[in-house]
């Protein structure tokens, strides 16, 4: 029986790829911002509708660098949340920086933005929002938080590629968003990442740091790194674009048999749908609750018995690192905790036959039915 991961990347024809990669052997212009580096930025801009785009070698040194762009005092607090990957928290505080955890909403997994107003101080100088396996956060409460406290708000947008928030393109809000072109995500360039901003300063001081400081030929003006895109990333971007409508077409359509089969489980709650957003269908979580009678670990073990790859995503929250664990008490956002103690994402890909959801539910229905 063939084993079944929880992701597996979309790939143009192999003659796709090497027709957009073969004038590359005619100009030897392997990197340091191409034609095709630039081709890709101009069709993302026109597909995201965003009105700028910077692009990186991964999504996390795109977050990195945006805050440090954004110049803030060495021990100042960015509120955030401890349900994220690894990379969220791990940006601000390689920027000697310091991460505070604001719980999340049972609902969506986002961050409450009910409860953002109560962790500001007067180190407070942003807010680093998630919009958790695609569900949009609670944009508008976010930004007003942000304008009375004068605080910059920075999205971590790697599971909303190609989402719209009432009619807008997802990259829209905030001072700041960033994409994840990771070969797991809905859409991938191999590795790599963009960042979207509103400010055209913010454009050059990406480019700059980005690209080792440089400004000229003779002048280097800042301390920056190497976050290039190369051109090969960026023409398997150019031909997964073409293809973006019909994989999340594709996806659409698994996730609406996960629905079907799994709405009247017992004891596995699934997300609602939040009818102001259109949606990637990047991740399918569940929580696998008491009343299903296994716990998640259980679940997570009874479907890796039968190939099936499901993952804890994500477990354990941040704050549980060990690299972090000693700085904070994840008592102070018990939701998050929780959450990570039940969650768990099924497989949800374009090529997933729609046989093997079906296997898939019937081991979650018959594990239900045997726990009753």
């Amino acid at each position: 029986m063939d084993k079944i991961f929880v992701t597996r990347s979309s790939m143009p024809e192999l003659e796709e790829y090497v027709e957009e990669i073969r004038d590359l052997w005619e100009t030897h212009w392997l990197t340091n911002m191409g034609v095709k580096h630039e081709q890709f930025t101009e069709a993302l801009e026109d597909f995201l509708d965003v009105p700028n785009i910077s692009l990186f070698c991964n999504g996390h040194m795109g977050l990195e660098m945006t805050i440090q762009a954004m110049n803030f005092p060495k021990g100042s607090e960015i509120i955030t949340t401890p349900f994220t990957f690894a990379s969220t928290t791990h940006a601000i505080v390689r920027n000697d920086l310091k991460p505070v955890f604001c719980d999340i909403r049972e609902d969506n997994y986002t961050i409450d933005a009910e409860r953002i107003e109560a962790l500001i101080t007067d180190k407070t100088v942003a807010i680093l929002p998630v919009h958790v396996y695609g569900n949009i956060c609670d944009v508008d409460q976010i930004q007003k938080i942000a304008d009375t406290y004068q605080l910059k708000v920075i999205y971590d947008a790697a599971h909303a590629f190609g989402e719209k928030y009432q009619g807008r393109g997802v990259g829209n809000y905030g001072d700041a968003s960033l994409f994840s072109f990771h070969a797991t995500k809905v859409f991938h360039s191999i590795e790599g990442g963009g960042v979207v901003y509103r400010e055209e300063e913010m454009g050059e001081r990406l480019y700059q740091l980005r690209n080792f400081g440089i400004t000229d030929a003779e002048n280097v003006d800042a301390v920056g790194a190497n976050g290039k895109m190369n051109e090969f990333a960026a023409a398997m971007g150019i031909c997964n674009l073409r293809h973006i409508d019909t994989e999340i077409a594709r996806r659409k359509r698994v996730y609406e048999r996960y629905i079907e089969r799994l709405r009247d489980v017992k004891g596995v709650r699934l997300s609602a749908p939040d009818e102001k957003v259109l949606p990637n269908y990047a991740y399918f979580p569940v929580l696998i609750e008491d009343a299903y009678g296994i716990k998640r670990d259980g679940v997570h073990y009874m479907l890796e018995k039968n190939n099936i790859f499901a993952r804890k995503y994500f477990y354990p929250c941040v704050n549980e690192f060990g690299c972090y664990k000693s700085w904070f008490d994840t008592s102070e956002t018990p939701i998050a905790r929780e959450i990570s103690y039940r969650v768990l994402t099924l497989p949800i890909y374009a090529d997933l036959a729609l046989e093997d959801v079906d296997r898939i539910c019937d081991i979650l229905e018959h594990g239900a039915c045997r726990a009753q």
